[in-house]
């Protein structure tokens, strides 16, 4: 991918992105405390629509591409894009919460994976090491690496671990779409290549998907919710960076992510 199609932001639109990523990261802590047994994933999403409008933002996801809701909730065996519903939180499950919030011309983008009462000792492993690997990748989001850096350093704390990294779906360029280049993948190929160099002013949304088991998904008949193809579980976790002169910043505050 040519780094000329990536939108370089200037301090303007970095401040505008930072004012998204607040709300957008604002909204994760909410869905994220909400996150009990008993609850039901309709009702984390009409929460986290009303703060976000109530904040004067618009939620990203809803309509995006004909997605029904306004954040992703995503359980057990479901890696991402699971749509709020019926379904009631139980004491045991994970819970991925994906959110993005619009605001004065630009979108934030974030995830993080929650553990329920009494989750396993291997759950929250997975969590814990996931979140692990977006730090890792962090490390490397500097000028004078490229994408590949990146996506190395998760894969390889990844599955240093055990677990496998889903390849059907990356991390990307954020501003103000929701989706731009470059993609950000959590793993390194041929097909990907070395990716471009990292340059100020780019934004991005790195978002280690990792599961227990195999990378293979499988997508349900609602042609959005992806799962896991051997029924073992996924944690997911997302933020949306500046790259600097310096050291990169995470514009999604991580307070409330989910960390445990």
């Amino acid at each position: 991918m040519s780094a000329d199609r990536i939108q370089l932001k200037t301090g303007r639109e970095i401040e505008a992105m930072r004012k998204a990523g607040k709300l957008t990261a604002a909204a994760r802590a909410l869905a994220g405390a909400m996150v009990k047994p008993g609850i039901s994933t309709r009702s984390i999403d009409r929460a986290v629509r009303e703060f976000i409008v109530q904040n004067g933002g618009k939620p990203s996801f809803l309509h995006y591409n004909g997605y029904p809701a306004s954040v992703c909730v995503s359980i057990n065996e479901t890696v991402i894009h699971g749509i709020p519903g019926g379904r009631i939180i139980r004491d045991g499950d994970i819970v991925s919460i994906d959110v993005g919030a619009y605001i004065d011309g630009f979108h934030g983008d974030c995830a993080a994976t929650y553990a329920v009462g009494d989750c396993s000792p291997e759950a929250l492993r997975l969590i814990k090491v996931t979140r692990e690997s977006f730090f890792e990748a962090l490390k490397f989001a500097r000028v004078g690496y490229r994408i590949s850096d990146i996506s190395r350093a998760v894969q390889e704390h990844a599955e240093a671990a055990g677990y496998s990294l889903v390849r059907e779906f990356v991390g990307h360029g954020v501003g103000s779409k929701m989706h731009e280049p470059p993609e950000v993948p959590n793993f390194v190929s041929n097909e990907h290549g070395h990716g471009v160099r990292l340059t100020p002013g780019m934004t991005l949304a790195i978002e280690p998907m990792v599961n227990m088991g195999g990378p293979e998904v499988r997508i349900l008949s609602d042609d959005w919710t992806v799962v896991t193809a051997d029924g073992k579980l996924s944690a997911h976790y997302e933020n949306t960076i500046l790259i600097t002169d310096g050291d990169p910043q995470i514009l999604t505050p991580i307070e409330g992510d989910g960390f445990v």
